[in-house]
């Protein structure tokens, strides 16, 4: 009788040790749970109030779309990259993954370096050059196209004559669409590797006096880049004919910004303050009526001449192809960098691309 009555009492301790046991891992298992909330709620608040590290899956239309550190953001990958690619193989951070470029006007560089960037990346293009190849000389709209091409891929970068229509091709496609150059309203990632060039080759993005220069009515590259060197805190110069000059809500847009902006129509009232200077063709394919094309024709031309009136650090850029508004003999200078452009442009892409769709953070 004394053996049951003391194992009984063993049983009770051993049950009571196990309900004290189960507690504490439900108290552990709870105080974990609690502190993984926590820190979830923490990073959605960081992600939340910066926007900064949350691009998958995200539309590229406007630069009014992201903040200054978001466009820092992108840049900093963008070097990271650049110093990364030739000590590691990056084919395979996009591996599966296909981009369709959609390109209803002309484009060499644009449309080559969304290309390459992708396939360094290890993913695949498909492509459409042109409405006379497609459905679309059939009568397709453009958003039937886009509702069709999203199925056989994972990102779109589009360039259309209509301003506008990366903005509506994005309100119903089901994957992420890269603004390519919509008319003559902006051009974005050209706009990104306009800063990523002048950070190389000035090693800032603030306090510089910048140049834009030749047709800043059609030319969507100004559009964004004008803007985007505003919010970056330099000022800015705008260089044009009459006929040409910015539009007005764009200078209202940059004027917004607290920095000062100078319009002039000659280059040589300023080329002595210049830190950047931004040179643009005038587009002919933008004039509604050809005669006031060869009105303003060959208005400016950067010769070595010009360039030994401004400083000795001053950086010539054009986003391409150029007429005859930059002499070849300018090429071999140290200021010219146009052609740098080109390379930064292809690595600023691939940054693109890889945080849109989730090759990395």
């Amino acid at each position: 009788s004394l053996r049951v009555h003391k194992n009984y009492l063993i049983l009770i301790l051993d049950v009571r040790r196990l309900i004290f046991l189960r507690r504490q891992l439900i108290l552990s298992f709870l105080f974990i749970l609690l502190n993984l909330l926590l820190l979830l709620e923490t990073s959605l608040c960081i992600l939340d109030a910066c926007g900064i590290m949350d691009f998958e899956g995200r539309d590229f239309i406007s630069l009014y779309d992201f903040s200054v550190e978001e466009l820092r953001y992108i840049l900093d990958k963008a070097s990271w990259l650049e110093s990364e690619l030739p000590k590691r193989d990056l084919s395979k951070i996009l591996e599966g993954k296909v981009l369709a470029s959609l390109f209803f006007e002309p484009s060499t560089r644009t449309r080559l370096s969304f290309e390459a960037a992708m396939i360094k990346l290890g993913g695949g293009t498909i492509s459409l050059a042109g409405p006379e190849a497609s459905s679309v000389a059939k009568g397709e709209t453009l958003l039937d196209t886009i509702r069709t091409v999203e199925n056989y891929s994972d990102i779109i970068v589009l360039r259309h004559p209509a301003m506008g229509a990366a903005r509506a091709a994005a309100e119903v496609a089901r994957v992420p669409i890269i603004n390519a150059g919509d008319g003559s309203g902006e051009h974005p990632t050209q706009t990104l590797l306009d800063l990523y060039t002048i950070l190389r080759e000035k090693k800032t993005l603030s306090g510089l006096n910048v140049a834009l220069l030749g047709d800043l009515k059609y030319g969507r590259t100004v559009h964004s880049l004008g803007l985007a060197l505003a919010r970056f805190g330099n000022n800015i110069y705008l260089i044009s004919p009459k006929s040409l000059e910015m539009p007005v809500e764009v200078v209202e847009d940059i004027k917004s910004e607290g920095v000062e902006v100078v319009e002039v129509t000659n280059i040589n009232d300023v080329i002595g303050e210049l830190d950047v200077l931004y040179v643009t063709r005038i587009q002919k394919e933008r004039f509604p009526d050809p005669k006031e094309y060869l009105k303003v024709k060959g208005s400016y031309r950067i010769t070595t001449e010009l360039l030994e009136k401004g400083k000795k650090d001053l950086i010539v850029m054009h986003p391409l192809p150029r007429v005859d508004e930059i002499d070849p003999s300018v090429d071999k200078l140290p200021q010219a960098v146009y052609f740098k452009q080109v390379k930064y442009g292809l690595i600023v892409r691939m940054a693109l691309l890889g945080l849109i769709l989730g090759g990395f953070r």
